[in-house]
């Protein structure tokens, strides 16, 4: 990991040399690690939420800083988003209304996340990011206990828009300054103020997602330090798994990779206090 011993020069020293380092000296399995990583994320994010967990601690193993490894997170999961909503189209149907009456309050949410993250003093981060590790992590472990204490949607039934829509604007607060589990906090948002069929709500869950990293992609890509070598392994490989754990959600084994990104997130969390 580089030194953060660098005076009033942190900032450029940072993230020029960390950009040729990958470049020049990333070993087979780094590249591999991350690329499996990637693909995992992509089909965790589609299932169960959270994927965005299993890649941090592999940018952070293989010597990114804590603020470089956040926002070239937040990068490469824009395109798997997008394989979890194209693998989600017909569960979209119908939905046009609420996805809409979202997507604003999800862009401004996102937006100011985005800003927090690169106004506010790297060290609010550095000590920040351990508790929105483990706060995320919790939350996805807690997921099927939330889902049985929320009951299954009347469909039908209007929208609390009163409280989905403040609700889905502070989640993308979260997902644009860090975003980790952003799909377990949103799919508890739409399960609580939203009436429908769970399978239905992650698909909207999925496109909110999409929103927030599109958001994410354009403004770290001018003023945050994304590393686009680790980009380009990431982003395809998010892109198959999102689609296909999307299409074949009810196959792959949503309980365990629940439990293997919860113990990872949870360990990232322990790491990042320890450093």
């Amino acid at each position: 990991m580089l030194d953060d011993h660098a005076g009033h020069q942190e900032a450029p020293v940072e993230a020029a040399p960390l950009a040729w380092r990958l470049v020049l000296s990333t070993s087979p399995p780094d590249v591999l690690l991350l690329v499996v990583a990637g693909f995992l994320a992509g089909g965790v994010n589609a299932v169960a939420g959270g994927g965005s967990l299993l890649v941090f601690p592999v940018l952070l193993a293989v010597g990114f800083p804590a603020l470089a490894a956040n926002v070239t997170n937040s990068v490469a999961q824009c395109p798997g988003s997008l394989g979890v909503a194209l693998g989600s189209r017909r569960e979209l149907r119908g939905q046009r209304s609420r996805v809409l009456s979202c997507i604003g309050v999800t862009v401004l949410g996102s937006l100011g996340g985005c800003l927090l993250l690169l106004t506010l003093p790297t060290e609010v981060f550095d000590t920040v990011v351990p508790a929105l590790v483990a706060l995320a992590s919790v939350l996805l472990g807690l997921q099927p206990r939330l889902s049985r204490w929320i009951g299954e949607p009347e469909p039908g039934a209007a929208d609390r828009l009163n409280l989905l829509l403040p609700s889905v604007f502070v989640a993308a607060v979260y997902g644009g300054y860090f975003g980790g589990a952003l799909g377990v906090i949103l799919i508890a948002v739409l399960s609580l103020a939203a009436h429908d069929d769970l399978r239905r709500l992650n698909a909207v869950k999925g496109v909110l997602a999409l929103v927030v990293g599109v958001v994410t992609v354009i403004v770290f890509s001018i003023g945050a330090p994304v590393d686009w070598l680790a980009v380009a392994l990431l982003a395809p490989t998010t892109l198959i798994g999102g689609y296909l754990g999307a299409t074949l959600a009810g196959r792959l084994p949503a309980p365990v990779l629940r439990v293997c990104v919860v113990v990872i997130g949870l360990a990232v969390a322990v790491y990042q206090v320890l450093d």
